[in-house]
């Protein structure tokens, strides 16, 4: 007999856990359950030190892909639950994904979504741009929560962190919350905090944002600084590299 299907976490039950320093995980992608973790190390990345290569700017300010944000806040999280070569389960659950759908139609949980055009690839179908990469997360206050992010192409899931956190800059958040610190993480500049050190900041981070995220995508992309907004997030990293 198959388990019942659970419903949804509740948007105010995820939203009290982000606000408290906790966050829901599943064993494997087929549960039903979850399980709230507490962190006693926080992996954060500074806002102003996050780490940009030289080859990472060049991939920046050719505009090789196409960002959006919020347009297929879906297929991102689908694409991070998805089976890897060297990660083939996922804490992801469909119960999450459930979850967290519900969270982003209440406007708290935001995707980051890299797009590229690539005829003559076989591992594309047509010149119609497809989901190269991405990630998503779930804000509040002036905290942004990543969760996860996936790549199909080469630097992807690296550019939409860059703007993930030139929107974040943008916007006047404080806080970019990475959850687990891991090497790649690591190199690109998140360091770890005691678990008390990520409450107190969140906590001093509570009001809202100058913009929010779509606000500072729009007023990002309208920017004339710069022939192109990969080339104005380029430079904006020069110092912090």
């Amino acid at each position: 007999m198959h388990s019942p299907i659970r419903a949804p976490i509740p948007v105010e039950t995820l939203l009290l856990a982000y606000r408290s320093g906790i966050f829901p995980m599943a064993d494997r992608r087929s549960d039903q359950d979850v399980f709230w973790v507490e962190p006693r190390e926080r992996a954060i990345i500074p806002l102003e030190e996050l780490h940009v290569s030289k080859s990472l700017r060049k991939v920046l300010r050719s505009d090789r892909f196409t960002i959006t944000i919020d347009t297929a806040f879906e297929q991102v999280i689908r694409a991070c639950a998805a089976p890897r070569e060297d990660h083939p389960e996922s804490w992801i659950s469909d119960r999450i994904v459930a979850s967290y759908l519900g969270l982003h139609k209440a406007g708290h949980a935001h995707s980051i979504e890299c797009w590229i055009e690539a005829p003559g690839d076989a591992n594309w179908r047509g010149s119609t741009p497809q989901l190269a990469g991405g990630l998503y997360g779930v804000s509040f206050g002036r905290v942004f929560c990543g969760e996860s992010m996936f790549s199909r192409a080469s630097n992807a899931s690296k550019v939409a962190l860059c703007w993930l956190v030139a929107l974040l800059r943008k916007g006047g958040f404080d806080v970019l919350d990475c959850q687990f610190m891991t090497d790649h993480l690591a190199s690109m500049g998140a360091v770890e905090i005691p678990q008390r050190k990520y409450l107190e900041a969140i906590g001093d981070a509570h009001g809202p944002p100058l913009l929010d995220l779509r606000e500072a995508f729009h007023a990002l992309i309208n920017d004339e600084t710069y022939s192109s907004p990969g080339k104005l997030i380029a430079q904006s990293f020069t110092q912090t590299s």
